[in-house]
């Protein structure tokens, strides 16, 4: 007797709910990881001056570039095809384009070679974005709770 591998009750796909969250929203958190983790690199690479910090911080800002990217991607090709982005929004695409704009600078400030890669021009920036990163956190978490709407997209 063989079993039965097509049950009754096993649909013949997987129904996922595709489509009912912009994709951006999930690049994001990761670049900001790498962001933050930036920052506290070039605080321990400041502190100890162990090169294998400042290499760390080249590519935690390297791959927060490269996810920040395809998040910018993503968040356009989201606005474009329609999804509901509300207009709390902007606050926060702002303030992350800034931070990625200043990562940007503070990728090919770290592309320099030695401690002056990183003190003082490379953690003045990285202070910045995580600044800059936390303020807009606080602006669109205040705007979400005043105003009642629920989570931020």
């Amino acid at each position: 007797m063989t079993a039965d591998t097509t049950s009754r009750n096993t649909p013949d796909r997987m129904d996922l709910p595709v489509g009912r969250e912009p994709f951006h929203r999930m690049l994001v958190p990761l670049a900001i990881a790498c962001f933050a983790g930036a920052f506290v690199t070039d605080l321990i690479y400041w502190q100890s001056v162990a090169v294998m910090w400042e290499m760390f911080s080249d590519w935690l800002l390297t791959v927060g570039m490269i996810i920040a990217g395809f998040a910018i991607i993503a968040f356009v090709i989201d606005v474009v095809g329609g999804k509901q982005i509300r207009l709390l929004t902007w606050p926060r695409a702002v303030g992350y384009v800034l931070a990625v704009l200043l990562s940007l600078v503070n990728t090919f400030v770290h592309t320099r070679d030695g401690y002056t890669a990183v003190v003082p021009t490379g953690l003045t920036l990285s202070t910045l974005v995580v600044v800059i990163l936390l303020f807009t956190a606080w602006v669109d978490w205040a705007l979400v709770t005043r105003r009642r709407v629920g989570a931020g997209t």
